[in-house]
This record gives structure tokens, C-alpha cells and sequence, in this order.
């Protein structure tokens, strides 16, 4: 009996897509993996991820071909000047029916479970961020308060994306780094005594946020209200090519300041005498720069000016 949406059979965790269909679905993705299946992004392109703007990942993933990967207009957030950036792990309510939350519950309580709403925080690491679809729950719909927020916090260092209602809001605020992108507030909470509210229906599975298709393993970047969603494939790519924007933009003001350059020559496509003057720029200042060396480095290897 399959209830993970008819994906593909599920095995060890309840509400775990299995390790061979989370492959099946990740194909572009060639590097390391946890030992689920989940695509593994490096530390070091997570780290340079927090310096990349929304624009700028959103141009490369649009040039992609991927032009739906933005959820915008968050009504809730925690930290909002600050920036939240992680490897999603994938949650999917729906609204609870008796038969099936039953079903679910039962299973769980085989592997040791209780409450439907702790499983995929349960599976939470350093770095992750909880990415929920709760389908916009909001009176009795909250799975998420100060204790929930407290143990994701602890165990991933980041806050959530959360389509649907959180409690204690005051609490998850007191939370220091816990920025966080969350639908709405609501005091009341999930699965009070004869309203089965909620029941969880896909862990580390495809889920819907807004109108973007989140995969487990994608890499969460969110600022000012807006986050993006970027697959595990072009984390790199996006990173890459934020850094030479910066580098490009830095180098362009200061001839600007300078006044070296017009602002005509430099917001068009540059001569083969600036391109010249920006390499050597970058090796004269390569230690100096915000961007690290080694890639500074691969950058200027692929110029010829």
C-alpha cells in the first residue's frame, strides 16, 4: 500500500520517498548524495551561495529554462534582513481524513513515531532548510510553535519555508537565527482532540510551494521576501556567475568613480581595452577581493584579454 501520492513505494521512514525514485528524479544531478538519495550540494557552494542575489540566480535558472522557481509575497517573516540559504528538506501536508491518517499514523507508530507533524524534523541536519507545503492550513492548522521551531533551529542552524499557519510566533522570533518565510499566524494548533486536522503525506518528496515545484536536495535561497529555489545542478553555475557579476560591477564603479570610463562604455558591451584593464584589475587585487582566489583564478585562466 503506497499513501506517498502515488509516487513510487515507500520504504524505511514513514512518508519517504525511496532512495532509487529520489535518483530517478534528481538525473542531472552527478555529485555526492546522502545516504537517501537526497542531492548533497557542497559546504563551500552553499557558503558563496549567501553573497548571490535573487536576481542573479533568477537569470541563470530563467537561461536554464527554469522559469518558475520563485515564491514571492510572504506575509510573516523572521529576520527579514537577513539572508536564509540551505539544502531543502521536503515535507507535504494535506488535509487529514480519518482512514488515511490512520493508516499513515499506524505505520509510523511501527517505526517508533509519534506525532505526524515532528517526522520530517526528525531527519533534519546541519545546514538543511524545512521546506513545508501545508496547504495554506490556517485555524487548527499549525504544526510548527516555539518547541518545533526551537528543535529545528538546533538541529540545522536555519528557519523554514512554511505555506501554511505557525503558533508561538513571539517565541519563534526569540529565536536567533531562525530566519524564516511563513504564510500566516494563527494561535490555535494542529490535531486538537476530535478535529484531525492534518496528516503528513510525503517526506523528502516533490512538493508544491506557491507555484514552484521544490525537490529535496534543492538549494534555498531567500531574502527580502522572496525565495528561490534552485536546483542542486545549477548551484554551482549560479554561484559562478554571481561572483563574476560582483567582480564585473566592483571593477566597473571604480573606473566610474574614477572617471576613467563613461557610464555609456561600461553599461555597453565592454572594449577589448577594458576587458584587459579588468584582468588585470583581478590579479592585481586578488587577494583583496570578495570572491574567492582559486576561483578567481579559474576566471581569469578562461580569458583572453
Amino acid at each position: 500500500m503506497c499513501l506517498g501520492l502515488g509516487i513510487a513505494p515507500l520504504h524505511g521512514h514513514a512518508q519517504q520517498i525511496s532512495k532509487d525514485e529520489l535518483i530517478f528524479l534528481t538525473p542531472l544531478w552527478k555529485g555526492e548524495r546522502y545516504p537517501d538519495g537526497r542531492p548533497k550540494v557542497p559546504d563551500g557552494i552553499i557558503k558563496r551561495m549567501k553573497l548571490v542575489s535573487i536576481e542573479e540566480a533568477w537569470a541563470v535558472l530563467k537561461n536554464e529554462g527554469y522559469g518558475y522557481q520563485i515564491a514571492e509575497d510572504w506575509p510573516i517573516q523572521i529576520n527579514p534582513d537577513s539572508v536564509l540559504v540551505g539544502r531543502a528538506v521536503t515535507a507535504t501536508f494535506m488535509p487529514a481524513r480519518k482512514d488515511v491518517w490512520q493508516a499513515i499514523d499506524d505505520r509510523g507508530k511501527k517505526d517508533g513515531k509519534k506525532g505526524q507533524n515532528t517526522w520530517p524534523v526528525d531527519l533534519l541536519i546541519k545546514g538543511d532548510v524545512y521546506v513545508a507545503d501545508q496547504f495554506d492550513a490556517h485555524k487548527n492548522g499549525p504544526t510548527i510553535g516555539d518547541n518545533v521551531g526551537n528543535a529545528i533551529y538546533a538541529k540545522t542552524g536555519n528557519g523554514i519555508i512554511y505555506d501554511g499557519a505557525v503558533r508561538d510566533l513571539r517565541g519563534l522570533k526569540e529565536i536567533g537565527g531562525f530566519t524564516s518565510f511563513i504564510s500566516s499566524y494563527d494561535p490555535s494548533y494542529h490535531n486538537p482532540p476530535g478535529d484531525l486536522n492534518t496528516m503528513i503525506m510525503g517526506i523528502n518528496q516533490p512538493t508544491r510551494i506557491r507555484k514552484v515545484t521544490v525537490m529535496p536536495g534543492d538549494v534555498v535561497l531567500g531574502e527580502d521576501g522572496i525565495v528561490i529555489f534552485i536546483p542542486p545542478h545549477l548551484a554551482e553555475k549560479v554561484v559562478v556567475s554571481s561572483e563574476i557579476v560582483r567582480l564585473r560591477d566592483m571593477f566597473g564603479h571604480l573606473r566610474l568613480r574614477e572617471g576613467k570610463y563613461t557610464a555609456g562604455q561600461i553599461d555597453a558591451r565592454w572594449s577589448d581595452d577594458i576587458e584587459k584593464d579588468f584582468s588585470k584589475w583581478l590579479n592585481d587585487h586578488i587577494d583583496k577581493l570578495p570572491v574567492p582566489k582559486e576561483q578567481i583564478q579559474e576566471i581569469l585562466k578562461t580569458r583572453t584579454w
